[in-house]
């Protein structure tokens, strides 16, 4: 098992659009794996390649140890397009492993479909909804270099600004390990 140091508010690379992934090789493997690793580690349920510092269009999903969805099986989405929204929304809170101790309630497509490639670089669509719909779209904001603290209202935005500051200096504490400094980028 192998933690990646989990990028933070302000580092560069969470506001870059994540490049295509051309080819799935040894070193992809081992990305994802280690992504895993560290997600659950963190105790998150999802985790994009930039939240670890690689520029890669990779996120990951395991919702199976949230209560109701015990079934759901580990996901790995490569090159995600969202190709349809829901137009009924609803609001839940959300967190981010990149900026820990906040959550807040966000307004989101309840449903979504979305086409990937698996590992295998196979084309796959989904159709999901509910939690599973609203960490893919979390999770794919941030292969589009958008965090979900972009998409409160502008009253919490004030509110979120001093203890989002203490996240960009790194005056947190976190159980898992974090990136050191902003202009930090894991070359892969």
């Amino acid at each position: 098992m192998k933690l990646l140091p989990v990028t933070m508010y302000g580092d560069r690379i969470l506001r870059k659009k994540m490049d295509k992934v051309k080819e799935v090789d040894n070193e992809t493997i081992e990305l994802i794996t280690n992504m895993f690793d560290t997600m659950r580690n963190a105790s998150g349920i999802g985790l994009a390649a930039n939240q670890v510092g690689v520029n890669k269009a990779i996120f990951i999903v395991d919702i199976s140890l949230v209560e109701g969805y015990e079934e759901s099986k580990p996901m790995v989405f490569i090159n995600p397009e969202i190709v349809k929204y829901s137009e009924e929304k609803t609001f839940f809170e959300e967190g981010c492993l990149s900026i820990p101790d906040i959550r807040e309630d966000v307004e989101r497509p309840e449903s979504v479909i979305i086409k990937y490639y698996d590992t295998d670089l196979k084309e796959q669509i989904l159709d999901a909804d509910n939690l599973m719909a609203r960490v893919i779209q979390h999770e794919y904001d941030h292969l589009q270099g958008i965090l979900f603290t972009d998409l409160v209202d502008d009253e919490t935005k004030k509110r979120l600004k001093a203890p989002l500051k203490r996240i960009k200096k790194r005056k947190i504490d976190v159980a898992y390990p974090i990136s050191e400094t902003v202009d930090y980028q894991l070359v892969m």
